[in-house]
Protein backbone atom coordinates (compact mmCIF):
# COMPACT_ATOMS: atom_id res chain seq x y z
CA UNK A 1 0.00 0.00 0.00
CA UNK A 2 1.35 3.66 -0.64
CA UNK A 3 -1.24 5.71 0.88
CA UNK A 4 0.12 8.69 1.83
CA UNK A 5 -0.41 8.97 5.97
CA UNK A 6 0.79 12.40 5.81
CA UNK A 7 0.77 15.09 3.55
CA UNK A 8 1.98 18.63 4.06
CA UNK A 9 0.35 21.39 1.44
CA UNK A 10 1.74 25.16 0.77
CA UNK A 11 1.98 25.23 4.94
CA UNK A 12 3.21 28.62 6.66
CA UNK A 13 3.62 29.56 9.89
CA UNK A 14 4.41 33.29 11.19
CA UNK A 15 4.63 34.80 14.54
CA UNK A 16 3.24 37.91 14.10
CA UNK A 17 4.88 39.78 11.45
CA UNK A 18 7.97 37.18 11.78
CA UNK A 19 7.54 34.65 8.47
CA UNK A 20 9.37 31.71 9.85
CA UNK A 21 7.71 28.48 7.47
CA UNK A 22 7.34 29.34 3.72
CA UNK A 23 5.24 27.39 1.24
CA UNK A 24 6.28 23.76 2.75
CA UNK A 25 5.32 20.65 1.02
CA UNK A 26 6.37 17.41 1.41
CA UNK A 27 4.57 13.70 2.21
CA UNK A 28 5.09 10.66 4.10
CA UNK A 29 4.41 7.09 3.23
CA UNK A 30 3.93 3.76 5.61
CA UNK A 31 7.75 3.41 6.62
CA UNK A 32 9.50 6.38 5.87
CA UNK A 33 12.10 7.61 7.76
CA UNK A 34 12.17 11.30 7.28
CA UNK A 35 14.97 13.28 8.34
CA UNK A 36 15.02 16.77 8.75
CA UNK A 37 18.62 18.63 8.66
CA UNK A 38 19.69 22.55 8.55
CA UNK A 39 21.09 24.96 10.59
CA UNK A 40 19.13 26.56 13.95
CA UNK A 41 16.54 28.60 13.07
CA UNK A 42 15.61 27.83 10.09
CA UNK A 43 11.98 26.68 11.19
CA UNK A 44 12.64 22.53 11.48
CA UNK A 45 10.90 22.32 15.14
CA UNK A 46 7.94 24.57 14.16
CA UNK A 47 7.19 22.57 11.13
CA UNK A 48 6.97 19.54 12.96
CA UNK A 49 5.17 21.67 16.56
CA UNK A 50 2.54 22.45 13.58
CA UNK A 51 2.55 18.43 12.66
CA UNK A 52 1.39 17.74 16.39
CA UNK A 53 -1.05 20.53 16.17
CA UNK A 54 1.38 22.36 18.88
CA UNK A 55 1.11 25.73 16.60
CA UNK A 56 -1.41 26.33 14.51
CA UNK A 57 -0.13 26.65 10.84
CA UNK A 58 -1.11 30.15 9.71
CA UNK A 59 -1.61 28.98 6.40
CA UNK A 60 -1.55 25.67 4.24
CA UNK A 61 -3.22 22.46 4.74
CA UNK A 62 -1.58 19.03 6.59
CA UNK A 63 -3.73 15.89 5.77
CA UNK A 64 -3.57 12.92 7.52
CA UNK A 65 -4.95 10.17 5.85
CA UNK A 66 -6.70 12.87 3.38
CA UNK A 67 -8.63 14.52 6.34
CA UNK A 68 -7.13 18.55 6.95
CA UNK A 69 -6.00 17.83 10.75
CA UNK A 70 -6.39 21.49 10.89
CA UNK A 71 -10.35 21.45 10.67
CA UNK A 72 -12.23 22.85 13.91
CA UNK A 73 -13.62 19.44 14.35
CA UNK A 74 -11.16 17.26 14.59
CA UNK A 75 -10.46 15.53 17.81
CA UNK A 76 -6.60 16.63 19.08
CA UNK A 77 -5.79 14.34 21.11
CA UNK A 78 -6.71 11.26 19.28
CA UNK A 79 -4.94 12.92 16.34
CA UNK A 80 -1.59 13.00 18.22
CA UNK A 81 -2.25 9.11 19.91
CA UNK A 82 -1.75 8.30 16.00
CA UNK A 83 1.26 11.02 15.22
CA UNK A 84 3.30 11.07 18.74
CA UNK A 85 5.69 13.28 19.62
CA UNK A 86 9.21 13.23 21.25
CA UNK A 87 10.38 16.15 22.38
CA UNK A 88 14.06 17.22 23.22
CA UNK A 89 13.79 17.79 26.89
CA UNK A 90 12.12 14.79 27.66
CA UNK A 91 8.35 16.32 28.82
CA UNK A 92 8.11 13.40 31.17
CA UNK A 93 5.92 13.84 34.16
CA UNK A 94 8.18 14.82 37.26
CA UNK A 95 5.63 13.49 40.02
CA UNK A 96 5.07 9.95 38.34
CA UNK A 97 6.91 7.10 38.09
CA UNK A 98 8.52 5.51 34.85
CA UNK A 99 5.67 3.24 34.73
CA UNK A 100 2.79 5.88 35.31
CA UNK A 101 4.57 8.04 32.60
CA UNK A 102 3.60 5.28 30.33
CA UNK A 103 0.39 4.44 31.38
CA UNK A 104 -1.31 7.70 32.09
CA UNK A 105 -2.09 8.65 28.46
CA UNK A 106 -3.22 4.97 27.42
CA UNK A 107 -5.73 5.22 30.04
CA UNK A 108 -7.20 8.80 29.65
CA UNK A 109 -7.26 9.15 25.93
CA UNK A 110 -7.29 5.61 24.49
CA UNK A 111 -9.43 4.45 27.30
CA UNK A 112 -7.34 1.04 28.31
CA UNK A 113 -7.83 -0.68 31.47
CA UNK A 114 -5.08 -0.05 33.91
CA UNK A 115 -3.37 -3.97 33.21
CA UNK A 116 -3.42 -3.38 29.54
CA UNK A 117 -2.10 -0.47 29.72
CA UNK A 118 0.09 -1.66 32.18
CA UNK A 119 1.08 -4.67 29.72
CA UNK A 120 1.95 -2.30 26.61
CA UNK A 121 3.86 -0.08 28.52
CA UNK A 122 6.30 -2.63 29.58
CA UNK A 123 6.51 -4.09 26.16
CA UNK A 124 7.84 -1.01 25.13
CA UNK A 125 10.45 -0.02 28.34
CA UNK A 126 11.26 -3.36 27.59
CA UNK A 127 11.96 -2.61 23.91
CA UNK A 128 14.41 0.56 25.10
CA UNK A 129 16.17 -0.64 28.09
CA UNK A 130 14.20 1.23 30.57
CA UNK A 131 12.01 -2.38 32.54
CA UNK A 132 14.15 -2.46 35.29
CA UNK A 133 13.42 1.29 36.23
CA UNK A 134 9.85 1.44 36.45
CA UNK A 135 9.45 2.62 39.89
CA UNK A 136 12.01 5.40 39.74
CA UNK A 137 11.15 9.14 39.47
CA UNK A 138 12.79 11.39 36.57
CA UNK A 139 14.98 12.78 38.87
CA UNK A 140 16.50 9.67 39.74
CA UNK A 141 17.44 9.31 35.86
CA UNK A 142 19.84 10.34 33.19
CA UNK A 143 18.99 12.54 30.46
CA UNK A 144 19.45 9.02 28.21
CA UNK A 145 17.41 7.36 30.25
CA UNK A 146 14.89 9.91 30.44
CA UNK A 147 14.49 9.89 26.71
CA UNK A 148 14.72 6.29 26.39
CA UNK A 149 11.52 6.44 28.58
CA UNK A 150 9.91 9.01 26.59
CA UNK A 151 10.37 7.03 23.34
CA UNK A 152 8.60 3.98 25.73
CA UNK A 153 5.74 6.73 26.44
CA UNK A 154 5.40 7.53 22.81
CA UNK A 155 5.10 4.34 21.59
CA UNK A 156 2.83 2.95 24.33
CA UNK A 157 0.09 4.65 22.13
CA UNK A 158 0.91 2.80 19.09
CA UNK A 159 1.08 5.49 16.99
CA UNK A 160 1.02 5.16 13.20
CA UNK A 161 3.72 8.19 12.82
CA UNK A 162 6.70 9.38 15.64
CA UNK A 163 8.16 12.61 15.05
CA UNK A 164 10.98 13.30 16.81
CA UNK A 165 12.28 16.84 17.82
CA UNK A 166 16.40 16.73 17.81
CA UNK A 167 15.94 14.19 20.67
CA UNK A 168 19.52 14.26 21.79
CA UNK A 169 20.18 17.62 22.00
CA UNK A 170 19.76 17.64 25.48
CA UNK A 171 22.38 14.91 26.26
CA UNK A 172 25.67 14.62 27.35
CA UNK A 173 27.94 13.00 24.29
CA UNK A 174 28.40 9.65 26.33
CA UNK A 175 24.25 9.50 26.30
CA UNK A 176 23.44 10.09 22.40
CA UNK A 177 24.88 6.92 20.95
CA UNK A 178 21.86 5.07 23.45
CA UNK A 179 19.27 7.11 22.32
CA UNK A 180 19.87 6.54 18.41
CA UNK A 181 20.40 2.91 18.77
CA UNK A 182 17.36 2.64 20.07
CA UNK A 183 15.95 4.90 17.02
CA UNK A 184 17.96 2.56 14.89
CA UNK A 185 16.18 -0.39 16.02
CA UNK A 186 12.69 1.04 15.51
CA UNK A 187 13.76 2.13 12.03
CA UNK A 188 14.68 -1.68 11.39
CA UNK A 189 10.98 -2.43 12.46
CA UNK A 190 9.41 -0.33 10.20
CA UNK A 191 8.41 2.28 12.10
CA UNK A 192 6.87 5.54 10.14
CA UNK A 193 9.26 8.71 11.50
CA UNK A 194 9.87 12.59 10.86
CA UNK A 195 13.06 13.24 12.96
CA UNK A 196 14.58 16.97 13.45
CA UNK A 197 18.06 16.13 14.28
CA UNK A 198 21.80 17.49 14.05
CA UNK A 199 23.33 14.12 14.03
CA UNK A 200 24.05 13.61 10.54
CA UNK A 201 26.11 10.32 10.30
CA UNK A 202 23.13 9.00 11.93
CA UNK A 203 20.29 11.28 9.21
CA UNK A 204 22.46 9.25 6.56
CA UNK A 205 22.49 5.98 7.93
CA UNK A 206 18.60 5.52 8.50
CA UNK A 207 16.89 8.19 6.62
CA UNK A 208 14.84 6.66 3.24
CA UNK A 209 14.03 10.53 2.95
CA UNK A 210 16.12 14.07 3.66
CA UNK A 211 15.03 17.10 3.84
CA UNK A 212 17.11 20.00 4.13
CA UNK A 213 15.86 23.47 5.35
CA UNK A 214 17.10 26.42 5.81
CA UNK A 215 15.12 30.67 6.56
CA UNK A 216 11.98 27.79 6.84
CA UNK A 217 12.29 26.98 3.14
CA UNK A 218 13.00 23.54 1.96
CA UNK A 219 16.17 24.02 0.28
CA UNK A 220 16.92 20.25 -1.49
CA UNK A 221 15.10 17.05 -0.27
CA UNK A 222 16.11 13.18 -1.81
CA UNK A 223 17.40 9.89 -0.55
CA UNK A 224 19.92 9.94 2.28
CA UNK A 225 22.48 9.19 -1.15
CA UNK A 226 20.95 12.74 -3.15
CA UNK A 227 21.79 14.72 -0.31
CA UNK A 228 24.66 13.90 1.72
CA UNK A 229 26.65 12.41 -1.38
CA UNK A 230 25.15 14.55 -4.08
CA UNK A 231 24.02 17.50 -2.44
CA UNK A 232 23.10 20.27 -5.77
CA UNK A 233 22.18 23.43 -3.45
CA UNK A 234 25.55 25.42 -2.51
CA UNK A 235 23.38 26.06 0.57
CA UNK A 236 22.92 22.09 1.48
CA UNK A 237 27.08 21.76 0.25
CA UNK A 238 28.28 24.64 2.57
CA UNK A 239 26.13 23.42 5.50
CA UNK A 240 27.31 19.53 5.18
CA UNK A 241 30.91 20.70 4.76
CA UNK A 242 30.85 22.10 8.41
CA UNK A 243 29.99 18.64 9.86
CA UNK A 244 32.41 17.47 7.41
CA UNK A 245 35.30 19.72 8.79
CA UNK A 246 34.31 19.15 12.68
Amino acid sequence: MSEKILEVQHLGKSFGSNLILKDIDFSVSPGDVTCIIGPSGSGKSTLLRCMNLLETPSQGIISYHGKDITDIHVNVPEYRSRVGMVFQNFNLFNNMTVLKNCTVGQEKVLKKSKEEARQKAMLYLEKVGMAPYINAKPKQLSGGQKQRVAIARALAMEPEILLFDEPTSALDPQMVGEVLEVMRKLAKDGLTMIIVTHEMAFAKDVAKHVIFMADGVIVEEGTAEDIFVHPQNELTKEFLSRFRNS
